[in-house]
């Protein structure tokens, strides 16, 4: 018989207040643990959805004796789940923030942490330009975190854009892939699934992708469509309404085998030239 793992997926629409927000992941986090689920993933700024480096500084506190990430941890202990902060502000000493994925145990103890390596500085269409680079610092490290018995991977939002973390994420032996994000409407109607998707598909991983979604208290709209996709890119459960919700999926790691195994692109490593003429 297939070993069944329980995973969930969080959906959020965040905003400028702590409490909460915190308020809201602990509610969805016990509907979570009472269906089963051993891990669940929150989006991207999960605790204070910030616009600027006004309302960063006012709510970001440095990572050391952080009583956000101490309310964090209580919840995991109280839900007896492995729960995974999507992502939060972290204040660092050069007056920059990381945008930093935090995990804890059931015990309440932090696992592992990644800060996003990839920041968003771009010009979608029909929306003003994003500039993380001016307020973030760009984390330099991939992560794989054993946890509910499973290897997961990390990743945070623009990252899904960058399939070579991806495919380092896999082949370093993840078998899930967390996509914590924030996606703008228009780059989310056109490419969140699509890549998603892709990103499964070219892995065989699982992914597992919590999303803001709906309008927020700093004048922000986010596409949600949360989701989770198994190793041959089919979606296995989703959010189509942008209300705060949870998803829940099992993860069956003979999938994984069965997918590379079926595709087995991982080992090919071909030896090519570019040649621009």
């Amino acid at each position: 018989m297939a070993l069944l793992i329980k995973i969930a997926a969080m959906q959020l629409c965040s905003n400028l207040s702590v409490d909460d927000n915190l308020n809201s992941i602990d509610n969805l986090t016990a509907k979570a643990a009472k269906a089963g689920a051993n891990y669940i993933l929150t989006p991207e700024m999960s605790l204070a959805y910030a616009n600027d480096k006004t309302q960063l500084d006012k709510i970001a506190k440095p990572y050391e004796n952080n009583q956000h990430i101490k309310k964090c941890s209580l919840i995991a202990k109280k839900h007896q789940i492995f729960l995974h902060i999507g992502s939060m502000a972290i204040k660092l000493k050069n007056g920059k923030f990381a945008n930093r994925s935090i995990l804890f145990s059931p015990l309440g103890e932090i696992i592992s942490y990644y800060d996003k390596i990839h920041l968003f500085d771009a010009n979608p269409p029909n929306d003003r330009p994003y500039r993380e680079s001016d307020n973030y610092q760009a984390g330099n490290s991939a992560i794989i975190t054993k946890a509910a018995g499973l290897n997961i991977g990390f990743s945070i939002c623009y990252d899904l854009r960058f399939a070579n973390l991806y495919r380092m994420l896999a082949q370093g032996g993840a078998q899930v892939i967390a996509v914590p994000a924030a996606f703008t409407i228009p780059t989310g109607r056109a490419h969140w699934k699509v890549l998603l998707r892709a990103r499964a598909i070219e892995t065989g991983c699982y992914i597992i992708a919590s999303a803001q979604a709906g309008e927020h208290e700093n004048g922000r709209q986010t596409w949600g469509h949360s989701m989770i996709i198994d190793p041959w890119g089919k979606i296995i459960n989703k959010l189509e309404n942008p209300e705060p919700a949870i998803i829940i999926a099992n993860i069956e790691l003979e999938k994984i085998v069965k997918a590379r195994q079926n595709i087995p692109n991982l080992k090919k490593i071909a030896n090519f030239s570019l040649s621009v003429n």
